[in-house]
């Protein structure tokens, strides 16, 4: 009886490890990362990625708190499909310059809403026009919402646009970045966040910008590797991701804290930005 009973006990620990694994080699397919340091009450949403990075250190699954951004590019969402995929938030794109608007904006930022995904806007920033003007387009654009998220600047170089290819010096591009945070939060009541990329932060002052937080794009490393002592909020860590509910390709971001930070954070208490 006795050795039975511990054939049997060998057997349940024999098979509860071959679960763990069997549990992490699903995670690693459905996220395509491998949660090497992930705390214990990290969500591992069913997002997919068309062509995963190798991390080193920590990983994009340490966090617990992923979302997307979005614009035409992702055509028709199935926004219901994306709000049970694991997605807790999502970043749509609105405006560019003083003109444009992104012709799927209305729509996203409709079904999102509708679906229940947290959402927020963003602009994407030109040097050929003022941030007066550009502001203004943008509140035109985008309704105040008390339960949206915070407006978005998007400064990055745009060397590939087909009207303005202008690279001002360092101080303006601080100026423009400082005025128009500043209209943000005047018009919407909220702390903006700046979304850029290495070589902007790089080769300008933006990260000198306060009164925002930071949302940083960084696909091949940590933000802490690739941002030199930088603070930030957001991280976008593939460009290549796949969620349910989005044909093709998707930006997919981590949000740098945990379910309760990030409920804090959303009803608008200060995150301290991680490093």
């Amino acid at each position: 009886m006795l050795r039975a009973l511990l054939l049997l006990s060998l057997a349940v620990i024999l098979a509860g490890c071959g679960g763990n694994k069997d549990r992490a080699a699903e995670r690693a397919a459905t996220t395509g990362y491998y949660a090497t340091s992930a705390p214990a009450s990290a969500h591992f949403p069913k997002f997919g990625d068309s062509a995963p990075h190798e991390w080193d250190g920590r990983s994009p699954d340490y966090y617990p708190i992923h979302g997307i951004d979005v614009s035409r590019w992702q055509g028709e969402i199935d926004w219901h499909r994306v709000a049970h995929s694991g997605v807790s938030f999502a970043f749509i794109k609105a405006t560019e310059g003083g003109d444009y608007i992104d012709p799927m904006f209305e729509q996203n930022w409709r079904d999102a809403k509708r679906a229940g995904v947290p959402r927020g806007a963003y602009h994407y920033y030109y040097f050929c026009r003022s941030p007066e003007e550009q502001a203004k387009w943008f509140f035109r654009n985008v309704p105040k919402d008390p339960r949206a998220l915070p407006p978005v600047l998007d400064m990055e170089w745009t060397h590939t646009s087909k009207t303005c290819t202008y690279r001002p010096d360092s101080a303006t591009i601080k100026s423009k970045a400082d005025r128009f945070i500043a209209l943000l939060t005047a018009h919407y009541g909220k702390r903006p966040i700046i979304y850029t990329t290495v070589d902007f932060y790089r080769e300008t002052p933006i990260g000198q910008v306060r009164g925002a937080d930071f949302w940083l794009r960084s696909v091949a490393g940590h933000p802490r590797d690739v941002y030199e002592k930088a603070r930030w909020s957001f991280w976008q860590y593939t460009g290549t991701g796949r969620v349910p509910g989005i044909t093709g390709d998707v930006d997919i971001n981590a949000f740098a804290g945990s379910p309760e930070r990030w409920a804090a954070w959303r009803e608008g208490s200060a995150i301290v930005a991680t490093r």
